[in-house]
């Protein structure tokens, strides 16, 4: 029997809460286990965006953020890979220096050691010669950096769809398969 794939999801304090949330929901139709992180700042921006309790997200199973004994504050336990949706500024400085101060940062940092797919879905604008430079960092030791940019030639009906397109796009960029993905193709003759 195929053993089911385990995504780490963490939210940190930067606006886009939804993202994670359509996240959770493409899991869920792909039958994948999601372990959640949450700092104190994404909780108050998911509560801010959303009226919603990280408890209250569906299909996922929560660790504290200063939980160093949980599973994946080590690289013996097997995780596909990890998001960071959305990914502050601070989250992605400490990733990109190796500075292991919560849950968060350790389980990214795991990650990059054991060579596991991680994504940061940074979430700022404009970006400061700091950011650019730790975005770097964080990409030459082995994170995909993906900025929370929606695509519009799917012609989105609704800022759910864009959302949803957008964490369909962080699943496959995790190696997921996410059938229900619009994917561009190309234009066609008249187009």
């Amino acid at each position: 029997m195929k053993e089911r794939k385990k995504i780490i999801l963490a939210i940190t304090g930067a606006s886009g809460s939804l993202y994670a949330v359509e996240f959770l929901r493409i899991m869920a139709e792909l039958k994948v286990e999601v372990h959640g992180i949450i700092s104190n700042a994404g909780r108050q921006v998911l509560q801010l965006e959303l009226g919603l309790t990280a408890e209250q997200l569906p299909d996922c199973r929560w660790f504290a953020i200063d939980n160093f004994a949980a599973p994946m504050a080590s690289g013996s336990s097997l995780y596909h890979g990890m998001a960071v949706l959305p990914c502050t500024m601070g989250t992605l400085a400490a990733i990109a220096n190796g500075n292991s101060n919560n849950l968060i940062h350790r389980a990214a940092d795991v990650c990059l050691k054991e060579r596991r797919r991680l994504v940061l879905s940074v979430r700022e604008t404009p970006f400061n010669r700091v950011h650019i430079e730790n975005m770097l960092r964080a990409d030459q030791a082995g994170a995909v950096i993906c900025p929370a940019m929606p695509a519009f030639y799917h012609q989105p009906r609704a800022i759910l769809d864009l959302a949803r397109d957008y964490a369909a796009r962080v699943a496959t960029v995790l190696g997921l398969e996410v059938p229900s993905m619009q994917r561009w193709q190309g234009l066609h003759d008249g187009d």
